[in-house]
């Protein structure tokens, strides 16, 4: 599965970068996230439950972040298993560039595989959970954004996510929000 979008951030690019990085707001953003813990430099576990048509189930999974230019980019890694349910692995990466004093957008491209019961469920289910799991989690990231940032106007309508028809890869944030999407979809 490919999974491409850009979405427009009503905050400085370097708040972006700081949300971006901070566990505990993206641990509320992204659906059926349920813990995000460090366990090295630039290294999580995340536990979701996710649901995928008929399969739910709860995935543990790995993220690692890589090749780091702060505020600019990143590359998120990742990999889960949700037992008989299935597993997925894949990569995102996140770019961040300010279009004016408090926009920024974040464009995302993100390369995944799943296996198991996802993927004998079909790669348009799959996708169109992906798509979902994307929409909801940058709309709980922009309340969240808002929230935090409260002096930051609500930029122009976002472009959505588009899954890019292929094989049943899968998610991270490209950036480390759109792993975790993705994970979350796969969770709950």
């Amino acid at each position: 599965m490919n999974l491409t979008g850009q979405q427009v951030l009503p905050v400085t690019q370097a708040e972006a970068w700081a949300a971006l990085n901070d566990t505990a707001m993206l641990q509320a953003a992204v659906p059926g996230c349920e813990a995000i813990t460090a366990t090295g430099e630039h290294s999580f576990e995340v536990l979701m439950a996710v649901s995928v048509g008929p399969v739910k189930a709860k995935f543990k999974g790995k993220l690692q972040l890589s090749d780091l230019n702060p505020p600019q980019s990143y590359r998120l890694s990742f990999e889960g298993s949700g037992g008989a349910a299935g597993h997925g692995k894949g990569s995102a990466e996140v770019t961040l560039q300010a279009l004016a004093p408090r926009e920024t957008q974040l464009a995302y491209t993100v390369t995944a595989s799943v296996g198991g019961k996802l993927a004998q469920i079909g790669s348009r289910l799959v996708d169109a959970a992906a798509q979902k799991l994307a929409e909801d989690f940058f709309a709980r990231f922009r309340t969240a954004l808002l929230q935090r940032h409260p002096a930051a106007a609500d930029p122009a309508p976002t472009e959505p996510a588009t899954a890019a028809p292929g094989p049943s890869p899968l998610p991270s944030p490209g950036l480390f929000a759109r792993l975790l999407a993705w994970l979350r979809r796969l969770a709950g």
